[in-house]
């Protein structure tokens, strides 16, 4: 049994952010369970094999500094550079088949949307850098939270179905409130919570992202953006996705439900894919260097049942912990769906992490 102040459940944004701000309050006793062999959550990159830097985000994307001031403070402090998304070229919108798509102007929001230099996952790199190797424990898929005495059992399996215990004083769920109330707690946390859990969608787990790399934007040179919306299909909303290392990129949401999306082989789908971005940006659009599809309602480390038919809107923050009873004070959750300002967005995990980490008791137990 592994004995620690702090048991972080999930290695995404929000569990690495939670762990940076016990490390800088001089709190190395922690430990954070990741159930995949690798870090990040929501936050994954794609990228194309002999094409250095060349890469696209499967998951989180974009930010917005003037609304999202804490999220741009950290990717200050970490050096990480950012870059506007341009919207200045055409727009292209797809309503039939029956006619070429309309070119109209580009979107300029007042707090236009920005990108990490290199993507998203440059953030869970810049996190994960200093934390100590020995402090996360990857493949590691929590199943169980007992309470014992005045502490927590966390009960976790791994590839090879081995039992694993942590005991900690206090737990940080960064794991979507969905899969939260699916553990198993003993004694059980009030149906009222549990109920609130159950009921808060997980953004990204209805959607399935499309990328698609080439050697260069070629749609700029006929002055479009790589922005689209097509009422066809399969991908209903479409962006550049190139960073700035000369390579191209687009990506694009695919509009078809996840219960449909499941009859369909990847292949197939991702030449569709293929066929619409021709019709709309040219036949060179056709032949990508690397394409890809992440489906999220695929991937059972982010969605549950309930997330299939999901209508993907960003979802309302549900209570993040128990206020009294034997679990207050013991359990906290800091996934991004727990933020009250940012809820689903990459700036929630960070918002969420830091009011879960407020939140933990001082004296013995943690802080000093």
């Amino acid at each position: 049994m592994v004995t620690t102040r702090v048991a972080i459940v999930g290695g995404g944004l929000a569990g690495l952010y939670a762990a940076t701000l016990l490390e800088q309050q001089g709190i190395s006793d922690y430990v954070l369970l990741e159930v995949r062999d690798d870090l990040g959550g929501r936050i994954r990159p794609a990228s194309a094999t002999g094409m250095a830097g060349a890469s696209a985000d499967l998951g989180a994307t974009w930010f917005w500094p003037e609304g999202q001031p804490e999220f741009a403070a950290l990717l200050a402090r970490l050096g990480l550079a950012s870059f506007e998304q341009d919207e200045s070229l055409a727009m292209l919108v797809e309503r039939s088949l029956q006619g070429p798509p309309i070119r109209t102007r580009g979107y300029a929001a007042p707090d236009p949307s920005m990108r990490v230099v290199g993507g998203m996952g440059q953030l869970i790199g810049a996190l994960r850098q200093p934390l100590a190797p020995a402090s996360i424990r990857l493949g590691q898929k929590v199943q169980q939270l007992r309470r014992v005495g005045d502490e927590v059992d966390i009960v976790a399996t791994d590839d090879d179905c081995r039992v694993h215990t942590y005991r900690a004083a206090q737990v940080l769920l960064a794991i979507p409130p969905r899969l939260a109330a699916g553990l198993d707690y003993s004694p059980g946390l009030p149906e009222s919570l549990l109920r609130a859990w159950q009921q808060t969608p997980t953004w990204m787990a209805p959607h399935a992202k499309y990328v698609a790399i080439y050697p260069e934007p070629f749609w700029r040179a006929h002055g479009l953006s790589g922005s689209a919306h097509s009422a066809v299909g399969p991908l209903a909303e479409i962006h550049d996705a190139s960073d700035l290392t000369g390579h191209g990129a687009l990506f694009g949401f695919v509009g078809l439900p996840a219960a449909t999306r499941r009859k369909v082989a990847d292949e197939v789908l991702r030449q569709h894919c293929r066929m619409q971005l021709a019709r709309l940006f040219g036949p060179d659009a056709a032949s990508p260097v690397f394409d890809t599809i992440k489906d999220w309602a695929r991937d059972p480390d982010t969605a549950t049942h309930d997330d299939l038919v999901s209508n993907g809107e960003h979802p309302v923050a549900p209570p993040a912990g128990v206020e009294s009873g034997i679990w207050g004070g013991h359990l906290f959750g800091i996934a991004s769906e727990w933020s009250p300002q940012f809820s689903g967005y990459a700036a929630g995990a960070v918002d969420a992490a830091r009011r879960g980490v407020e939140a933990l008791p001082r004296g013995r137990n943690i802080g000093g």
